[in-house]
């Protein structure tokens, strides 16, 4: 869902909205206008989805880089890491993602001097974001403590248990749309049937990720990232026309060719 209104409702109608995107996924994260800010700046960079950062740095590239080389045997080796890279905040929902975001954006004024709009724009977002963050937490904190009857000392242990939870969910959902969608070996075999038929393997994705228009996204990635601002997201044009006009559509797309010279 996140995915689908970064491509679709991206500006929400009222303000409170900008912070109930992803608020629990870590202890503290990018707010919703840095979220917007760096997945437009993956796709202005990443056209092709096996060649990362072609027209410039793309905050997501680490995400990719312990499967990057799976066209090799020993790039398997370092993939048992993935889940691990994003439970400890490496993803666009985690704290190590936010701070390598705002080490890098907004980008420096002339002469490396600091941007005009940070001090007016960005930090005041970003303070406002980070205070809510801790309140939630701290919420948390309480109920699993004072809530339980417990002094208040002991509510790290409930805090770490519903951390560690999301963390898991967070986790499973950013492998599939960013790692499995860019992965080597996902690609090699959907180039073998480009129309996308396999029913059994349809029916089940279908299932284990709630609707069909979903699965579009896995199949059509490719698509969505050639033209990622007049497509938009596979699944939110699923929503609203069903997943079968999307997937036949981008079934003739891929006939036509994704890049012609």
């Amino acid at each position: 869902i996140l995915h689908d209104v970064i491509h679709g409702a991206t500006f929400p109608p009222y303000e409170w909205q900008n912070y109930i995107t992803a608020p629990l996924a870590d202890f503290i994260n990018l707010p919703w206008m840095d979220v917007i800010m760096e997945h437009n700046r993956h796709h202005n960079s990443t056209f092709d989805l096996l060649n990362h950062s072609e027209f410039g740095w793309d905050p997501a590239n680490w995400l990719y880089t312990l499967q990057e080389w799976t066209f090799e045997w020993y790039g398997w080796l370092t993939v048992p890491l993935v889940p691990l890279w994003h439970f400890v905040g490496a993803n666009d929902t985690g704290f190590l993602f936010a701070c390598l975001w705002w080490l890098n954006f907004p980008d420096a004024g002339p002469g490396g001097k600091c941007d005009k709009g940070f001090y007016s724009k960005w930090l005041p977002v970003r303070a406002k974001h980070v205070s809510f963050q801790l309140f939630l937490w701290s919420c948390v904190w309480l109920l699993g403590s004072v809530g339980l009857g417990k002094p208040l000392s002991e509510g790290w242990r409930f805090v770490l248990m519903v951390s560690c939870f999301i963390r898991v969910g967070f986790s499973l959902a950013w492998m599939f749309i960013a790692n499995f969608n860019h992965s080597h070996w996902w690609n090699e075999f959907l180039a073998g049937d480009p129309e996308r038929t396999w029913p059994f393997l349809h029916s089940f994705m279908a299932f284990a990720l709630g609707g069909r228009h979903r699965w579009n996204e896995m199949l059509f990635h490719d698509v969505h990232h050639m033209c990622p601002g007049r497509i938009g997201a596979m699944s939110q044009r699923g929503r609203f026309h069903g997943w079968q006009k999307v997937h036949d559509a981008c079934v003739e797309i891929l006939s036509n060719g994704l890049w012609k010279s």
